[in-house]
């Protein structure tokens, strides 16, 4: 039945979005590049994040935008593979213009994370864990 899944996000600009994007250590299949979008891949799983301007997203979603400065329809998680790796990326995030919201600490005794949103305030995660602690 389902041959993929792929995640569609609303930004103002592409442009600015895919420069955030690449400084912070996404990379982009520019192939399916349009002036109102392009194809961000993330993890080895090359799991697919579509950016769409806004006005191109509200057409395909039929529904009103969520205002990120004051909710959240998702939380994005991705996993890091280390500890200096969810630093480095919150240090990135902040070089590049988004804001951490949740700086890089310990949390239940088995992980190790940061909490960031990205230029349109789409919320992310960012998690070391670490499954040997865990036990």
């Amino acid at each position: 039945m389902t041959k993929q899944i792929w995640l569609n996000l609303p930004v103002k600009e592409v442009a600015k979005s895919k420069a955030f994007f690449s400084k912070i250590g996404f990379s982009f299949n520019e192939e399916h590049d349009t002036p109102s979008s392009t194809c961000m891949v993330v993890g080895e799983g090359k799991f697919v994040v579509m950016l769409f301007e806004e006005s191109l997203f509200a057409g395909f979603s039929q529904n009103k935008l969520t205002d990120t400065q004051s909710s959240s329809e998702v939380l994005i998680s991705i996993d890091a593979e280390s500890i200096s790796e969810v630093d480095e990326l919150a240090k990135k995030v902040q070089e590049a213009g988004g804001t951490v919201f949740a700086p890089p600490a310990d949390s239940q005794g088995w992980m190790y994370g940061c909490g960031f949103a990205d230029l349109d305030g789409h919320r992310w995660n960012v998690l070391f864990m670490d499954h040997e602690e865990r036990e």
